[in-house]
C-alpha cells in the first residue's frame, strides 16, 4: 500500500467513526438481542478496563456509551448503529470481584452467549489494562474465543498511565500472548481514551469490516 493509499484509508476511517452514532438497543437476556443487520463489533473486557471509554473516545463523543467509577455497572449488551454501516457492541464487564456469585455467572453467560452465537459478528475487541496486563481470566476468554472461532485483537487501554519502557515491556508479553491463540488478530493496539493515543490505527482495523457505503 502506497502513502497515499495509507492516507486514503485513514480518512475514510476517521470519517466513518466521525458519522452519526446512535444507542439503538440493550439486551439483558440472550432472547432479547437485536436483529442482526450490520456487521458487529463487539469490545470486551474485565470490569474496569475502559470499554465505554474506549467507544466514546473512538467516536468521539462524551456520554455515548456510559462510564461507570463503579466496577461491574454494566449489566446489558448496548448496541450504537454506527452511520448505518456498523454496529458497536459493548459487553458487560467480567471478571467483577464484588459480585455476588450468581449474578456474575448470569452476566458471564450472556456474554459468552452472544460470543458463541452471533452471525453477524465480524471481530471482538479485547481489552486489556496495560497497567495489569493479561490476567487469568482474560486468557480463558482469549481460549474460549478460539474455540468459538471468533476472530478478535487485543487493544491495550490506559496506556498512558505507563512509561515507555514499561509500555514496551507490555507489548511485547501482549504479542507473545496472541501468538499462543489461533484467533488472536497479530497487530496489537495501544490506546489511551485520555490522551487519543493509538485510535486512528483501531478505527482503520475496524473500518475494513463496516458495511460499504451504498
Amino acid at each position: 500500500m502506497t502513502a497515499d493509499d495509507e492516507d486514503e484509508t485513514l480518512a475514510a476511517a476517521r470519517k466513518l467513526f466521525a458519522g452519526e452514532c446512535d444507542f439503538v438497543w440493550g439486551a439483558g437476556a440472550i432472547d432479547s438481542l437485536p436483529p442482526q443487520t450490520l456487521p458487529e463489533v463487539a469490545f470486551v473486557g474485565r470490569s474496569n478496563a475502559g470499554k465505554s471509554s474506549l467507544i466514546n473516545a473512538l467516536t468521539g463523543r462524551n456520554a455515548l456509551a456510559r462510564v461507570s467509577v463503579t466496577p461491574g455497572r454494566t449489566r446489558e449488551i448496548n448496541f450504537f448503529n454506527l452511520a448505518e454501516r456498523l454496529m458497536l457492541v459493548d459487553l458487560p464487564g467480567y471478571g467483577y470481584a464484588k459480585a455476588s456469585k450468581s449474578l456474575a455467572a448470569e452476566w458471564q453467560r450472556l456474554i459468552f452467549a452472544y460470543l458463541r452465537g452471533r452471525a453477524n459478528l465480524r471481530r471482538v475487541v479485547l481489552l486489556i489494562d496495560a497497567r495489569r496486563g493479561a490476567m487469568e481470566i482474560d486468557r480463558a476468554v482469549m481460549e474460549l474465543l478460539d474455540a468459538a472461532a471468533v476472530s478478535y485483537c487485543l487493544a491495550l487501554t490506559k496506556i498512558d498511565k505507563l512509561a515507555p519502557p514499561e509500555r514496551a515491556g507490555i507489548m511485547t508479553d501482549a504479542a507473545a500472548q496472541a501468538r499462543r491463540h489461533t484467533a488472536a488478530y497479530p497487530e496489537i493496539y495501544a490506546t489511551s481514551a485520555l490522551k487519543k493515543d493509538g485510535l486512528d490505527a483501531l478505527k482503520v482495523h475496524l473500518a475494513a469490516l463496516a458495511q460499504p457505503r451504498p
